[in-house]
């Protein structure tokens, strides 16, 4: 089965995007994702994005870390599908409806808004999430927001001097978060601007992250710590960040298309 993909990435968070609303329907299993996600055997990626046809909006859009598991959103992904898609688009997810429109070489997308509530994250059992009595070695007092996706953020001195390799994936898989939980450490250098590095949870060390750009945004406005709209930059380069308490969060940020090709699905390792 010859299937097109197409290769783009978000400030170097990268995908591979399989449009299957108009073809065979695409069986996307856990293999067949981890083999088309590993760098060295299949094409390489971040997350694997599936397009399904929608009743409701332009497309349905799965996604699926390069461990293989689906999970509910991805900020970068769903500007890069905006982009695909052309113009304005309405996408469809397991988290909602998102919209997005592109915009000057940058593509904005509305992701909802956030959620607080300790079982909304979820966590294992109740706790203030705006100041968790929690903490693992140097990193303590989080906050927690759920985006979509769920986020842990912790605000330190000096973010490029923690060692999320280490302590990533100790915090996504702790018994406090059943659903494992994407790791953020920021900074926040004045009320404009914020420097974030991310451990995403399935993929680990990421040069960007969407959801958790906006995750680490909106908590810091929540705290106090930051104007709206703010810059947080990531290894990869900065998001606009756009936010105020009861509204959806906008996101603005560049989406790159940098090739398009055909695999014979069964010949990989999920076939």
């Amino acid at each position: 089965m010859q299937v097109r993909f197409h290769k783009m990435h978000g400030l170097g968070n990268d995908f591979v995007v399989i449009d299957a609303r108009a073809t065979t329907p695409v069986a996307m299993t856990a293999a067949r994702a981890r083999a088309l996600a590993d760098r060295k055997t299949g094409i390489g990626c971040d997350q694997l994005i599936l397009l399904e046809p929608s009743d409701t909006a332009d497309a349905f859009m799965r996604i699926f870390n390069s461990d293989g598991g689906e999970v509910e959103a991805c900020g970068n992904a769903t500007r890069c599908v905006v982009s695909l898609l052309g113009g304005a688009a309405r996408i469809d997810t397991v988290a909602g409806m998102l919209e997005g429109r592109s915009l000057d070489g940058q593509v904005a997308v509305e992701l909802g808004a956030p959620r607080f509530d300790w079982d909304a994250i979820p966590l294992a059992y109740a706790m203030d999430t705006r100041a968790m009595p929690v903490g693992w070695e140097e990193l303590g007092s989080p906050m927690a927001a759920n985006v979509g996706n769920p986020h842990v953020i912790f605000f330190v001195a000096e973010t490029d001097k923690v060692a999320l390799d280490r302590l990533g994936p100790l915090i996504e898989t702790d018994p406090l978060f059943p659903a494992r939980i994407n790791v953020n450490v920021a900074t926040v250098d004045d009320r404009a601007n914020i420097r974030l590095r991310v451990w995403e949870r399935g993929v680990g060390l990421t040069d960007a992250c969407g959801t958790g750009a906006c995750a680490t945004a909106v908590s810091a406005i929540r705290a106090g710590l930051v104007d709206s709209p703010v810059t947080v930059t990531l290894p990869g380069g900065p998001l606009t960040i756009d936010w105020a308490p009861g509204r959806p969060i906008t996101m603005t940020g560049p989406a790159t298309h940098v090739f398009t090709g055909d695999i014979d699905l069964a010949t990989d390792a999920g076939g």
